[in-house]
């Protein structure tokens, strides 16, 4: 079986060229809830049940969902169902954030931290960060205990590791070579 971005891609590029032309936004929070519905044990395997139809299972997820779905998102969810890709709207869910986030000319960030950090410390690091990376970032801090102390930054695919830990396993492999 193919991995679950791949299986993802089309149908994340697909919602995203509907949501662009209307309310990115919405159709961003619909896809998360609907992941997160999505996600749940024993939804997944009602779905997964040879006597559920496609439309019981959309009339299950949609009634969890807090959200008005649009009809781009009910269209999305139906031919999920209908794919057996039900498993795969979380991937969905992060490619498009992706697509809207490129979009936009933002990117997301990831701050791992050793200790919590202040609000005016997190704008600090994201403007220094905004510098370094060279574009706009959504930031959201995690704690890490650890790191020991500083920070680690993953933008998509790029990791800036500027903590403690990672000093002192450089320093191990400077000393083991």
């Amino acid at each position: 079986m193919a991995e679950l971005a791949t299986l993802a891609r089309p149908y994340a590029e697909a919602l995203f060229q509907v949501a662009v032309k209307g309310d990115l936004k919405q159709a961003g929070a619909q896809i998360d809830a609907l992941a997160d519905v999505s996600s749940n044990a024993q939804l997944r395997q009602f779905a997964d049940s040879p006597k559920t139809t496609t439309a019981q299972v959309v009339d299950v997820m949609t009634s969890v969902v807090k959200l008005p779905l649009s009809d781009a998102s009910k269209n999305l969810l139906r031919t999920v169902i209908e794919n057996d890709r039900l498993a795969a709207l979380p991937e969905i869910a992060a490619q498009f954030h992706v697509l809207a986030n490129a979009n936009a000319g933002v990117s997301d960030a990831v701050i791992y931290s050793a200790f919590e950090m202040s609000a005016e410390q997190v704008n600090e690091v994201v403007v220094s960060l905004e510098r370094r990376f060279g574009r706009k970032l959504n930031a959201s801090v995690q704690v890490q205990a650890d790191l020991i102390g500083g920070i680690r930054v993953v933008v998509g695919d790029e990791v800036l590791d500027t903590s403690i830990k990672a000093r002192l396993e450089q320093m191990k492999a400077a000393l083991v070579a």
